[in-house]
């Protein structure tokens, strides 16, 4: 079992209230591409309230503002899910639904096994990222892994 799981936050304002014909098939396809994340391997865990999915958390003033958390046990599973699966078809029709982003809008980091991130973390995280860039939270197995890579080798 791996000792860390990769998180990803991805965030988006919508064009359109969730109950708006402009948002319907978008909102349609939503237990779909979520039962279809739920059954993919190398899902652990995503943000959802009862009603199945994050639309409905309120994170900001905003209420076109959304959400979309989820944790996965392998980088590899979680780009599998993306860009392998009919997620892919949704996400590239984005653009009817989501305004264009300014800034980054996703992020993904390194999370203990088990630990489900909170929404106010994944957003510090993502703050992150927009001032300081990609370095800066790794964990500690990740950087000495990365300066094994770089160490020069003697012969």
């Amino acid at each position: 079992m791996n000792e860390w799981h990769i998180a990803q936050l991805n965030v988006g304002r919508i064009l359109a209230p969730t109950d708006s014909p402009q948002l319907a098939e978008f909102m349609a396809r939503l237990d779909e591409i979520n039962a279809l994340a739920d059954a993919t391997s190398g899902f652990v865990w995503r943000l959802k309230t009862a009603s199945g999915n994050a639309t409905d958390i309120r994170v900001s003033e905003d209420p076109y503002f959304l959400v979309n958390m989820s944790v996965w046990a392998t980088i590899e599973s979680l780009f599998e899910f993306v860009y392998r699966t009919s997620h892919t078809a949704v996400m590239v029709r984005r653009r009817q639904w989501f305004e264009r982003p300014t800034e980054a809008y996703q992020v993904l980091w390194w999370v203990p096994a088990g630990h489900s991130p909170s929404v106010s973390e994944a957003l510090d995280r993502l703050e992150h990222l927009r001032r300081n860039g990609a370095r800066g939270h790794e964990p500690r197995e990740v950087l000495r892994r990365r300066e094994l890579r770089a160490a020069p080798t003697t012969r």
